[in-house]
């Protein structure tokens, strides 16, 4: 499930830049650090702080906790186990995943659909990204959209359940289940006096207070044209997350034809428009992560709008015609670094 979504087409890479503060004394250049193949993808834990690397090993174990509960990869999770009782009856779930999954019908209205995390049966005839990823027929897609519809989850508060009311739904929580574990592990460092991290789930980022020199975590974009490490910009932030979807990195080719991995659950078909990627620069990941998916099913011109009427976060556009459109509250915090793209501010 978990690396269905490429959250990071515009790679986030975090720059270490030298500077003098006072409270270099304070914290760690070289950090404690643990790097985990968890979630499908590589996830690097570093906290600046003296005396904390024992709370490395706590975010690794509380991420492996969390895999265990969100995951549709794993067999017999919580999740595994609603999909597999679509249309039979409710199953009763952990405060976790209720939680996740009531955050992302949210996140279905304010789409109006375009992020559903009932895309399950489109996501799985697709399998963009798997080594059996294939082009399905015209047929199977059509069958596959029927079955999508968040507002055909079923939530029962008193209960804690949650049921799919027709048989044959599969959730997806492969575009919203990264963020809420970043901000899982935030939690976590917040309660444990971790005051300088950086959280890296496989491109979804938080950084975290201040770098040891005392100023503001220095973040690239990548160029989503080129490999990884290849940025275009950067901007300079704190306590802040980082996510991004994008069309580049995965993708199948059919005979000659690529098809991304951002499925249109209307359609069936990838989303096709202006947008190569989009970051989303937000004060919870769990937004980051939706808002990244939903900004881009809208495409730039309807994609901005809303994000500047979302409070607690920001967006990085990046065209297809190299053209680099930021939302109005990162003009004073985002600077163009290839002048091969065309910075657009209005």
């Amino acid at each position: 499930m978990f690396n269905k979504k490429i959250i990071l087409v515009v790679f986030i890479n975090v720059f270490i830049l030298f500077g003098c503060a006072s409270n270099q004394t304070e914290l760690l250049k070289t950090p404690h650090r643990d790097t985990e193949f968890l979630l499908g993808t590589v996830v690097t834990i570093s906290i600046y702080n003296p005396d904390q690397e024992h709370v490395v090993e706590l975010a690794i174990d509380r991420i492996e906790q969390l895999e265990h509960i969100l995951s549709d990869e794993i067999e017999s999770t919580e999740v595994d186990q609603i999909n597999e009782n679509a249309g039979i009856k409710p199953v009763q779930v952990s405060e976790e995943l209720y939680y996740l999954i009531e955050r992302s019908v949210e996140y279905g209205d304010i789409s109006d659909g375009a992020f559903d995390v009932t895309i399950g049966p489109l996501t799985n005839l697709w399998r963009i990204g798997y080594d059996d990823a294939r082009k399905p027929a015209v047929d199977e897609i059509e069958q596959a959209i029927a079955l999508i519809d968040h507002q055909k989850i079923q939530l029962d508060q008193e209960d804690q359940s949650v049921f799919l009311i027709e048989k044959g739904m599969q959730l997806d929580l492969g575009a919203i289940a990264k963020g809420y574990i970043t901000d899982q592990v935030y939690e976590l460092f917040i309660q444990e006096g971790v005051t300088s991290a950086i959280i890296d789930l496989g491109g979804n980022i938080f950084v975290m207070g201040h770098r040891p020199q005392g100023d503001k975590w220095s973040v690239g974009i990548q160029n989503p044209f080129l490999g990884r490490g290849e940025i275009l910009g950067r901007i300079r932030t704190t306590d802040q997350s980082i996510v991004t979807s994008g069309i580049y990195e995965r993708y199948l080719e059919v005979d000659g034809v690529q098809y991304h991995h951002l499925l249109d659950p209307n359609t069936g078909y990838p989303f096709d428009h202006e947008i190569a990627g989009v970051s989303i620069i937000s004060d919870t990941s769990i937004d980051g992560d939706a808002l990244s998916t939903v900004v881009f099913t809208k495409g730039l011109n309807e994609g901005k709008s809303f994000i500047e009427s979302y409070p607690g976060a920001e967006a990085i556009f990046i065209t297809k015609d190299q053209e680099v459109v930021i939302s109005s509250g990162l003009i004073d915090e985002f600077e163009l670094t290839n002048d091969r793209f065309e910075l657009i501010k209005d």
